[in-house]
């Protein structure tokens, strides 16, 4: 069994994958739009044929699914989740990785040593997700 993230972006899926493909150094392998999917007719609000039903991301073994939603759900909101990236001992990447999914977005925690003996930072990036990034000394 696996947990794997499963994001709803409100209107910026595709936006958003794009830029996690660039920040991870992944790819998108699924990305299936409201135009011709089942839920494609009469009653799909102006605008949301191309808007995403189903993504995946792919990068280093890793998925993120996402989509933008279903229409008229309420506001994106992002709170009490945080993903969770682990280097391991690779702090280069580790450092790449956190200043770029912090590019337009807050860092709440710089990527430092911590006291434990990893290094730790934490970030919201311009789309609201949470993250953690750690990698051991």
């Amino acid at each position: 069994m696996r947990i794997e993230p499963y994001l709803s972006f409100g209107g910026h899926c595709e936006e958003a994958l794009a830029f996690y493909a660039g920040c991870l150094g992944g790819r998108i392998v699924a990305l299936n739009r409201y135009a011709g999917s089942p839920m494609d007719g009469p009653k799909l609000p102006a605008g949301w044929k191309d808007k995403i039903l189903h993504a995946e991301l792919q990068a280093e073994g890793c998925r993120i699914l996402a989509s933008d939603g279903l229409p008229g759900a309420r506001p994106v909101s992002f709170s009490g989740i945080t993903l969770s990236l682990d280097f391991a001992e690779d702090k280069p990447r580790a450092q790449h990785v956190f200043h770029a999914l912090a590019e337009g977005g807050e860092v709440r925690m710089p990527l430092a040593p911590k006291f434990w003996g990893s290094a730790m930072g934490m970030l919201h990036d311009r789309f609201g997700v949470a993250w953690m990034v750690s990698c051991a000394p």
